[in-house]
């Protein structure tokens, strides 16, 4: 635990401290969000690029408790690549398509680090029995990264959530990792809980900073990497359903909302108010009350997925069937990928 704790705490205090520097910082490079559409839920000026400080407190700290291979120097580097991307975009706005080249540029720098999906398990075969991909390794690796850097920052649309949500999803796959014993991917995923921790009493409703596309962007794109590391590069049946599991809140509704702007014949890219967490504010919920449901259910899924990774194979493999189907269920039922009862 010693491990675990003591590189968890200084994450924690330098997120903490740096957090309110950055904030100062904010409003110097105007890096503000300023109301101009109903879709946001925040009435007055917001400094944005407080996901600096959750950069931070993982590199920082990951330098001081992890060795420097190959591996990590990729995650810095392309880590480093998606947090300019996002710090260029809270202060003068980036176009989705130059977004999407800093994506897939720090997805290429993880795949020379070899932070890639090599092989992916059968979950209907034998004991870790694998199927190579070969060729389609790093387009695979690229979809993911760049689909779950996407995802989180989907979701960052209220305060403290995906901060929360991060959090929730790092100590979830540090539990996981701990199944497999992977002790520097154990490290890791506390280090990037701790930042997220540390920076919450000042995104936490009513929020001081939004972590802005500094954060999210980076956020998503660490998890991505954390994933492949920490699971996928096991030969458990399970690898490749459990992070889609405990990151399950950002893809199910990252999903759910390319069908419905599908179904509405809708662009994918066009924005609406039809993600789970505008449902439950329509219902009636306050700010944080909706928060903390998403954070409860961000909890029961890295739960099913801890759960999962110690079950035998053909339990595994049914008992995520399950989830997905009533995930799917009471996506319907909100009118999620419908959209019906849209605003």
């Amino acid at each position: 635990m010693e491990n675990i704790l003591i590189p968890f705490t200084v994450a924690v205090m330098i997120s903490l401290i740096a957090t309110p520097l950055v904030r100062k910082l904010a409003y110097k490079v105007n890096a503000i969000d300023i109301p101009k559409d109903n879709r946001r839920v925040h009435k007055k000026p917001m400094p944005l690029m407080g996901g600096l400080a959750i950069y931070l407190g993982v590199v920082i700290t990951s330098l001081i408790f992890l060795p420097l291979d190959k591996a990590l120097i990729s995650v810095i580097v392309g880590g480093t690549l998606i947090l300019i991307s996002g710090i260029i975009d809270d202060i003068k706005g980036l176009s989705p398509r130059s977004k999407l080249i800093f994506q897939i540029a720090a997805a290429i720098v993880l795949i020379l680090g070899d932070v890639k999906i090599d092989v992916i398990t059968n979950p209907f075969g034998t004991t870790g029995s694998v199927i190579a991909l070969n060729g389609l390794s790093i387009p695979l690796t690229i979809f993911w990264v760049v689909g779950v850097t996407n995802t989180v920052n989907l979701i960052d649309g209220l305060d403290g959530l995906a901060a929360g949500v991060s959090t929730i999803a790092s100590l979830s796959f540090m539990f996981v990792a701990r199944e497999f014993n992977y002790v520097p991917i154990m490290i890791i995923s506390a280090i990037v809980a701790g930042s997220c921790l540390g920076f919450l009493p000042y995104n936490f409703n009513p929020a001081k900073i939004f972590m802005g596309d500094t954060g999210a962007l980076f956020l998503g794109f660490i998890l991505a990497a954390i994933s492949i590391e920490g699971v996928m590069k096991s030969v458990a049946t399970i690898a490749v359903i459990v992070p889609i599991i405990i990151l399950g809140l950002p893809i199910f509704d990252t999903t759910f909302a390319i069908f419905r702007r599908l179904l509405n014949g809708k662009s994918i890219a066009e924005a609406d108010k039809g993600h789970l967490h505008h449902r439950l504010l329509q219902r009636g919920y306050s700010q944080r009350k909706t928060v903390l449901i998403l954070y409860t259910i961000s909890f029961v899924f890295g739960l099913v997925a801890i759960l999962i990774s110690e079950a035998n194979s053909k339990r595994a493999v049914v008992f995520s069937i399950v989830v997905f189907i009533i995930t799917i269920l009471l996506a319907a039922k909100m009118g999620l990928i419908s959209g019906k009862g849209e605003d």
